[in-house]
């Protein structure tokens, strides 16, 4: 085939199409860059995936703005902390969150729904959440989207679905599933709530956004949800996200990068275009040919994990050779980290990967 620009051969993949060859794609974040060696240590993340020889996909920001009208969020940053303040008529919640630098990023430290009587005030925020276009946002969005050009894939987060985002972030994992089994019927009216804000925040999204890529981080993994959960909760919220999105002709990804081998029947369901942050073992539970198996037309987007980019090139190789030569074909496969690149993986080990992902021989026809 005639060679494609990374976003065409990136957009084939998503399309399970054929593409030149297999796309290859390292998740580099701030953390990464600030632990390498020089030159890499000055460099910016899109020179060295440059360097790499990547087939690049970016993050915007969104063109979705949230109002309220009896409601407010208000958010303080004081160094390392920030502290979000959920006030309603009836009450304020509160969140806090501290920077961790070796991550470069903020996690949760207190959660906003502490007890049962909290549930009712977030699930009134909700109700006031009114979601709409942010024009100046949707121009920026424009002209990102026009310099980057064939260079990169575009995507975008959309937000995540009720029970991953109640446990994620509202009242935490242990507490979350005890008030959910306490309390169903007040967690159950704050997800109906919830869901209706999202479903507003997807519409707007598909409707104006010029990204290529939506994505819910669902952070999907049965070590957090049990399969049951998944299904009562998960499936029939994606799916609503899924259906809006296709209708508007566009692509939804969900980004889950856990244990998802009990789901896999489920996930199949799905109208997605893409299952991002696919991990093998022992990060996820499933690999490449097992997922193709039982979800043969959705894009997977991984295939590799953490721990095993702390090996030498050859091992990484070796292991990516036999499971891509499992597989029926190779459309609709994108190789990536599967989740964030360790540190200890070295610019040099990952650039030797994408020159092998590059050479090896992909069944397009099959």
């Amino acid at each position: 085939m005639e060679a494609m620009t990374p976003r065409e051969r990136w957009l084939a993949a998503l399309d399970m199409k054929r593409a030149d060859r297999l796309p290859f794609w390292p998740k580099l974040f701030p953390d990464y860059v600030r632990t390498q060696a020089a030159p890499f240590q000055v460099m910016t993340l899109d020179a060295i995936q440059d360097w790499v020889g990547s087939d690049k996909h970016v993050y915007t920001g969104s063109c979705v703005r949230t109002r309220h009208a009896a409601s407010s969020l208000e958010v303080e940053t004081r160094n390392d902390e920030r502290r979000e303040v959920f006030r309603t008529p009836s009450g304020s919640l509160e969140r806090r969150s501290r920077f961790d630098e070796d991550s470069q990023s903020w996690h949760p430290v207190k959660m906003p729904v502490q007890t049962a009587a909290d549930i009712p005030i977030l699930a009134e925020w909700y109700a006031d959440a009114v979601a709409e276009l942010d024009r100046d946002a949707l121009a920026e969005r424009t002209e990102e989207r026009a310099r980057i050009g064939e260079d990169a894939l575009v995507a975008t987060y959309m937000g995540r679905s009720p029970l991953m985002n109640w446990l994620e972030y509202i009242a935490g994992v242990e507490n979350g599933h005890y008030l959910l089994l306490d309390h169903r019927e007040e967690v159950e009216a704050l997800f109906d709530v919830m869901h209706r804000h999202l479903m507003r925040r997807v519409e707007v999204a598909v409707q104006y956004d010029p990204a290529d890529l939506f994505y819910l981080p669902e952070d999907t993994s049965t070590t957090l949800i049990s399969p049951e959960q998944f299904r009562t909760y998960c499936v029939r919220h994606i799916r609503e996200y899924a259906d809006i999105t296709r209708s508007r002709g566009r692509r939804l990804a969900l980004h889950m990068c856990g244990h998802l081998r009990d789901i896999l029947p489920d996930l199949a369901t799905l109208r997605v275009s893409a299952f991002e942050a696919f991990s093998s073992p022992p990060i996820g539970n499933a690999r490449l040919p097992e997922a193709r198996t039982q979800c043969p037309k959705v894009c997977l987007v991984g295939g590799t994990n953490a721990t095993l980019w702390m090996r030498p090139a050859a091992e990484i190789i070796a292991e990516l050779n036999r499971d891509l030569d499992a597989l029926p074909h190779h459309r609709g496969i994108v190789i990536t980290s599967g989740g964030v690149m360790p540190p200890a993986a070295k610019p040099d080990t990952i650039r030797a990967v994408c020159e092998w992902v590059k050479r090896y021989p992909a069944r397009m026809t099959a």
